[in-house]
């Protein structure tokens, strides 16, 4: 039952980071102006991110724009789209696979094939964590490098996003979530005993006199 209740637990923290990835994925924030003058009242603020970038006046209206090409942009937002719309697409596979090999789901007879799928499951979503980590990370880089950088003008220096913030958020849970299901179908395989219990009932046959038979079958 323990090991159940680790499978459980991961699952839903992978489910959680599979959502915060996908937040991050389409929020517009991974870039924010960043403000080094002493004018407390800006006119707008820009906000760059994978698939559009926003200006926000200070009356509170925001205009959006989608990126007219995908070859026009820069290298780095296109290898970030590529990991993570491939990251989220693994996490779907991963969670089909975790559903699969859980000890609480019947697909697969219990057994040691059983904690395999399960095992896979855990290492696909722990692998969805580091992957969607590549460009977070990259992007990080690259704005704090220009941030420091002299030769950028002010005008142009950006500051890290929220978008950023919930991907790395993702992507912990998503590889701590991984961790517990590995951990779980890991227990499941060496302790058999600590498994999801599943008992079946046969079912009772009529005797002679028309009545059923009386004996419980476990």
């Amino acid at each position: 039952m323990g090991s159940a209740a680790l499978e459980i637990l991961g699952l839903v923290l992978c489910l959680v980071g599979w959502v915060g990835l996908i937040l991050a994925c389409g929020l517009p924030m991974w870039q924010v102006t960043a403000f080094l003058d002493h004018n407390i009242v800006t006119a707008q603020t820009t906000w760059k991110g994978l698939w559009m970038s926003c200006v926000v006046q200070s009356t509170g209206h925001m205009q959006c724009k989608v990126y007219d090409s995908v070859l026009a942009l820069n290298t780095e937002v296109q290898a970030a789209r590529a990991l993570t719309v491939g990251a989220v697409l693994l996490a779907l596979v991963a969670l089909f696979v975790t559903l699969a090999g859980a000890q609480c789901t019947t697909c697969v007879a219990p057994g040691p094939a059983k904690a395999r799928v399960a095992l896979t499951g855990g290492a696909l979503y722990a692998l969805c964590g580091l992957l969607a980590l590549v460009p977070l990370c990259w992007f990080a880089n690259i704005v704090v490098r220009e941030f420091y950088d002299p030769a950028v003008p002010m005008s142009q220096k950006y500051e890290l996003g929220a978008a950023l913030y919930i991907g790395w958020a993702a992507s912990a849970l998503l590889m701590c979530g991984g961790g517990l299901v590995c951990c779980g179908a890991w227990v499941c395989a060496g302790r058999p005993d600590f498994s999801f219990p599943v008992k079946y009932s046969a079912s009772r046959r009529p005797t002679a006199t028309g009545d059923y038979d009386k004996k419980n079958y476990v």
